[in-house]
């Protein structure tokens, strides 16, 4: 079993890794294998829409000029995938937005590649916009097929300056519950 996780934030070490963190120990201390992925800060661009993916066949994007080619293949060869990011003006970052649009095109395009994998989204907000970008994320998760463990409550933890959702005692007992729960769900799909 292995998990993935990306960071849509620019910020290293920010409350969005610290959270991802949360849910990779706790699924680390189960045994599974886990790979956290920087986008946040990188030059990666959206989809272009030409499809060139789908007619390659190749689990690439044509554009070569920024890292997603880098990590596709860590995606989609994960059980699991976890996406964090911030809320910037109520929605996600561009970067992340970059990553779900291109990455679900080409998986598309190339036979479903995340369908009946687990998705879980998490979201680190000064005040709000968490839960409207963790709904835009699930849109993707659902249009290709991924399943989406619930939690005690939304994904969602305040914070603004660095380390200040360690303060969020609630965010960071969810964070341990989201990881118990796609381990669960981890087993449940190898049997």
């Amino acid at each position: 079993m292995n998990v993935v996780a990306i960071n849509g934030s620019p910020r290293k070490g920010g409350n969005t890794e610290i959270m991802l963190g949360k849910v990779l120990e706790t699924l680390e201390k189960k045994g599974v294998e886990t790979k956290l992925i920087q986008i946040g800060g990188t030059n990666i661009h959206g989809c272009r829409g030409c499809w060139a993916c789908k007619k390659l066949q190749n689990r690439k994007c044509a554009f070569t000029d920024d890292i997603l080619n880098d990590i596709l293949e860590d995606v989609y060869t994960a059980d699991a995938i976890v996406l964090g990011t911030p809320s910037y003006f109520s929605a996600m970052t561009p970067e992340m937005k970059a990553f779900i649009d291109r990455a679900g095109v080409i998986a598309l395009g190339n036979g479903k590649l995340l369908k009946h994998k687990i998705g879980a989204a998490i979201i680190a907000q000064r005040r709000g916009g968490g839960s409207a970008i963790q709904a835009s994320i699930h849109h993707m998760f659902l249009m290709s097929e991924m399943i989406i463990p619930g939690s005690t409550y939304w994904n969602l933890g305040f914070g603004r300056d660095k380390g200040e959702v360690l303060s969020d005692e609630e965010a960071m007992q969810n964070m341990e519950n989201l990881g118990e729960n796609i381990y669960w769900l981890l087993d449940k799909m190898r049997k």
